[in-house]
């Protein structure tokens, strides 16, 4: 039995895999916006947040890719950065990352015996158990606060920013990446009621820096930073990110800044991540200006170059050649779309894609099938997965719709098979894409990567 000296008692949780079973069973409350539990944590735990310097990072599409591009360039230029994101790839600890590195599970299963009787604690009241998020992001800011005391947090909302969690921190600086249709059922039907939502990280008197470009959502952005009295910087206004080479190896980018300007390398695929990039860029100028961040430009370009995210235009396999790409909404299949053609050369164009219920099909597929030769529709392992059978009948129509009846579309149920038929399929100078919602691509990326110690999970 494991003996817990901070509380002076013996810890319910014996084993780190305890501790993520504790967690992972706070499921079934659900997503509930708001903040009072996580509120009434941080009081009980005596407010730790308060003590640690945070990058809040908010967006429809590219915040795990920013926060990726910012970690790697502090990191470079010699900072400790503490990086909490959500969800994660391949296992539960990647979520807390100190330096690049993931939390010692011993760490994780210490920090879970201290939260484990606050949260019953709470539970027992009106405000009703927290939930997995809710511990998950007081756990980040325990680890943060107590154990390993980085110098800056870069600190990933869960969903949405207004109500999010993860908003009980009073960041440095705020990012926002873009707003589009996503989790419409939680955070609205509209992209300025989207806009609010995210919005809602913008906090007073603190710069925010933002890539957003639809008239409507830049409107209500900067309404807030207005009543905020917050500076905002403007991607093609205050800065901007441009494109000038590429290949599937990397690309480069032109930095312009009301700082200074640089040309910048990055490793990672797709126009759009330049786009998250100089996002990353402008709110490192940002720490650099206001916060005396010496950020030189040698180490801050390695920084740049050597960012990586998993499951994003990602090569897992060279011969048949498969790429993988979390693209689970409208805005993100569009980017994956404009990125494939250039970036790869290919014969043939494969897609494999499963789906959660509740995202929006038609609009992915209406662009997956804009490009393809072949879809191959599975089924992720998890509970609220969509099935192929429904969504084929739904790609079916939409080929037919669009005048692509000649795109060959295969359901196969098994993830595992599908994986097999789209290897099969691939040719030598075909490519293969691997889509849809995170489940699934951490399921396949272990498989093709042979990773035997994979967990997923939101």
């Amino acid at each position: 039995m494991t003996y817990d000296s901070a509380e002076g008692q013996l810890a319910p949780l014996h084993t780190y895999d305890e501790a993520v079973e504790w967690i992972n069973g706070l499921i079934p409350f659900g997503i509930r916006p708001g903040l009072e539990r996580i509120e009434r944590l941080m009081e009980l735990l005596g407010h730790p947040h308060r003590r640690l310097k945070f990058v809040h990072v908010a967006g429809t599409n590219g915040k795990g890719s920013t926060c990726a591009f910012l970690t790697s360039a502090l990191l470079s230029c010699g900072y400790d950065v503490g990086t909490f994101t959500s969800p994660y790839i391949t296992k539960f600890t990647n979520r807390f990352q100190y330096n690049g590195q993931d939390i010692e599970e011993e760490t994780l299963l210490q920090l879970s015996n201290r939260l484990k009787p606050l949260v019953e604690e709470i539970a027992a009241t009106e405000l009703g158990s927290p939930t997995m998020f809710e511990v998950a992001t007081a756990l980040a800011i325990l680890y943060y606060a107590e154990v390993c005391y980085p110098d800056v947090v870069v600190w990933e909302t869960g969903l949405g920013g207004r109500m999010d969690v993860t908003n009980i921190v009073h960041p440095v600086v705020s990012v926002i990446t873009n707003v589009g249709y996503d989790h419409t059922d939680i955070l609205g039907d509209t992209l300025e009621k989207i806009a609010f939502e995210k919005a809602g990280i913008i906090k007073p008197g603190v710069p925010v820096v933002t890539s957003v470009d639809q008239p409507e959502v830049i409107e209500v952005m900067a309404g807030r930073a207005d009543q905020c009295r917050s500076r905002m910087y403007l991607a093609n206004r205050d800065y901007r990110a441009t494109r000038v080479s590429g290949d599937e190896h990397s690309q480069r980018f032109h930095f312009e800044g009301p700082f200074r300007e640089m040309e910048l390398e990055i490793g990672m695929q797709g126009e759009h991540q330049c786009a998250n990039a100089g996002l990353a860029m402008m709110t490192l100028e940002v720490l650099r200006q206001y916060m005396a961040f010496v950020l030189d430009d040698e180490p801050l370009q390695q920084g740049f170059r050597h960012t990586f995210w998993a499951g994003r235009l990602e090569t897992v396999r060279i011969e048949p050649h498969i790429v993988l790409d979390g693209a689970h909404n409208p805005e993100g299949a569009a980017s994956l779309v404009k990125s494939i053609p250039q970036t790869y050369t290919y014969n043939k164009l494969h897609f494999l894609a499963g789906m959660l219920e509740n995202k929006q099909h038609e609009p992915v597929f209406r662009q997956l099938l804009s490009i393809a030769d072949s879809i191959i529709l599975t089924e992720p392992d998890f509970r609220r997965k969509m099935s192929a059978e429904e969504l084929a009948v739904l790609v079916r129509r939409l080929a037919a719709d669009m005048g692509r009846t000649h795109v060959q579309i295969t359901v196969e149920p098994d993830w595992k098979q599908a994986i097999k038929l789209l290897q099969s399929q691939t040719e030598r100078e075909d490519l293969g894409v691997v889509t849809g919602t995170l489940y699934l691509i951490s399921d396949v990326r272990a498989t093709l990567l042979h990773q035997t110690d994979s967990e997923k999970g939101w």
